[in-house]
């Protein structure tokens, strides 16, 4: 007898007598088409998974995570203002990010010395808070000069929560720079201070899929444990002294199993090891990646499903990129929202007062396990190659990247990889947010080298050439027939155009192809999409194709499947979903001679 006597009047659930529902819901359709979603891994994503019976993660305390705050501000007093009122307002410590990280944002601190970090950290209380250093090629220089600080002030660095963030690896795959296998020297070892780091948001701002980050993570990781152990360290000591970053993007679910996996995989490591498990010091990042220039207040929403994925999946400690990271240096209040979703889910949702809140999920423990046995894979194909050092040198590892990167950019191009407020729901009047200064243009990086990018780009540099065009281009809207016709393949097709920066010009349909072809000729645009039902096509498609063209249309598009009635009599484009939109609209900017 339950506690519920009313569960007990109904069958116990049964997966077969689902599958047999849904097969006759999908009416014929194909099972795997309809409900089962693969990744970019190629990993299959089902639609019902049983409860779990898993036990807690490796290395999940229950303690909740650290809420780390950027100090990226150059100037060092602004930094450190910045910085305390950050720390004052609820942020659990900071990540210190130096001038000339070389990480995407470009922003970073003009912090080279002891007397600098001691500007910098004026006010704060460095044995209370967890520190993460992110100083790219500087990082052995700012380290020592952090390190000098704590011995100026008393403190045993050794104790400290610190991540020094010592990444050779990463920085040849971003630089080409060569590759010191020493660790840092003067390092303290024990504590919670970690040395080397083993960064997957090199290789997953690059374009990576969930394994491949995991597998290239994972591969550095080993490769600093073993140069730690040529130093003379020991390897139960070693594994103490390497911590790992990894990205979460608004893909909540697939991050969240991503960092649940790389507790596994640490765990595997250290069993094929022979040593007592020793969990991993697992920091996530909110993606560069997914953010965007467009509309940015959606990354409010995008920043919401990352710290979500990361609470749910064990992070340590996790730094929220503001949400408009990707314009320029953040203000204050962007600042402070990247801070306060953290606060809300941790203590408003209580996220961070529980021990493993994933736990039990057969969709997460399948997915962690699956991401996992592939990154595992992925990693000894790296190992038999030769190691990580060796799959960068030959290219390997960024040809296979690169793959991953194009298929992805594929489905931003056909919206199958919808973005909010960027190819889908673009809003055109948008007012601009506001930025301590604008985010300048990357360098040139080396051939060869792995590059981050944003996966917004193609669409928001067809948006930032039309409203550089003096005059906003405009699209015409032909809808035919009545208003129950045409309104959805109208409302689809405006929104993808203005994806791309045009205006569409909306009416209230015509009846004819005449009254049609008279409004456009008035409208001012120079090109005209017919928007209607397949069955108002047949009767005013072609005579509106032929009359539109007639009355100077450039070039004729219509919303629906291709038609060799409707070619004919003029129609150019036909836009569909699952199209090339990204080629449809550069097609528009070139007929319409924006640059």
């Amino acid at each position: 007898m339950t506690d519920l006597p009313l569960a007990d009047n109904f069958p116990a659930a049964d997966r077969e007598v689902w599958l047999d529902l849904v097969e006759k819901t999908l009416k014929g359709a194909d099972f795997e088409k309809r409900l089962i979603t693969t990744t970019y891994d190629e990993l299959k994503l089902q639609p019902l998974y049983g409860q779990s019976q898993e036990a807690a993660l490796p290395g999940k305390t229950g303690a909740g995570w650290a809420i780390l705050q950027r100090a990226d501000i150059p100037t060092i007093e602004e930094a450190n203002t910045q910085a305390l009122r950050d720390l004052e307002a609820g942020a659990s410590g900071l990540t210190l990010l130096i001038a000339g990280h070389g990480g995407p944002s470009g922003f970073g601190v003009e912090a080279t010395s002891i007397a600098d970090f001691d500007r910098l950290l004026d006010g704060v209380y460095l044995e209370m808070i967890p520190l993460r250093l992110d100083a790219g090629a500087k990082t052995a220089d700012a380290a020592a000069a952090l390190l000098g600080l704590y011995e100026k002030r008393g403190l045993d660095a050794s104790e400290a929560d610190i991540a020094l963030g010592h990444d050779p690896i990463g920085q040849f795959a971003l630089h080409g720079a060569a590759v010191d296998e020493t660790p840092l020297p003067g390092v303290p070892a024990g504590g919670a201070l970690t040395t080397f780091q083993a960064d997957g948001r090199t290789f997953h701002n690059a374009g990576a899929s969930e394994a491949q980050e995991l597998a290239a993570a994972l591969a550095s990781a080993v490769t600093y444990l073993r140069w730690l152990e040529a130093a003379g360290s020991t390897i139960d000591d070693a594994v103490r002294q390497v911590s790992m970053v990894l990205s979460v993007d608004a893909d909540m679910f697939l991050s969240a199993a991503k960092l649940r996996a790389a507790r596994l995989l640490w765990a595997r490591v250290q069993d094929a090891m022979e040593l007592s498990p020793h969990p991993l010091k697992l920091h996530a990042e909110a993606s560069w990646r997914m953010m965007s220039k467009r509309d940015p207040h959606v990354n409010l929403l995008r920043a919401t499903a990352a710290t979500f994925a990361a609470a749910t999946a064990g992070a340590d400690s996790l730094t929220m990129l503001p949400f408009t990271s990707a314009i320029g240096l953040p203000d204050r209040f962007a600042r402070r929202m990247a801070r306060n979703v953290q606060l809300v889910l941790s203590e408003e949702s209580r996220l961070g007062h529980v021990a493993d809140p994933a736990a039990g999920s057969g969709y997460m423990d399948a997915m962690a396990h699956e991401l996992a046995a592939d990154a595992w894979r992925r990693f000894q194909a790296i190992e038999a190659d030769g190691g990580i050092v060796a799959a960068l040198s030959s290219g390997a590892l960024q040809g296979e990247i690169a793959e991953t990167r194009q298929a992805r950019a594929r489905n931003i191009a056909k919206r199958k990889d919808a973005l909010t407020g960027v190819s889908e729901f673009p809003h055109l009047a948008e007012s601009p947010a506001e930025v301590l200064a604008p985010l300048e243009a990357p360098a040139a990086r080396p051939q060869n080298t792995l590059s981050a990018y944003r996966v917004a780009e193609p669409f928001e540099a067809l948006r930032d050439a039309a409203d550089a065009a003096g005059t906003r281009p405009k699209v015409f809207l032909a809808n035919l027939g009545p208003v129950a016709a045409f309104t959805a393949r109208a409302t689809w097709a405006a929104n993808v155009f203005e994806a791309g920066g045009i205006e569409a010009l909306q009416n209230d349909g015509f009846e004819s192809a005449e009254a049609a072809a008279a409004a456009f000729a008035q409208s001012g645009a120079d090109i005209a999409i017919l928007c209607s039902s397949d069955e108002v096509y047949e009767t005013l498609g072609a005579d509106t194709a032929k009359a539109i063209g007639e009355a100077g249309a450039q070039h004729v598009y219509l919303a629906g499947r291709p038609s060799d009635t409707l070619s004919a009599a003029g129609v150019g484009t036909f836009v569909y979903a699952g199209c090339d939109i990204l080629a449809v609209l550069n097609g528009a900017h070139e007929l319409l001679g924006v640059a």
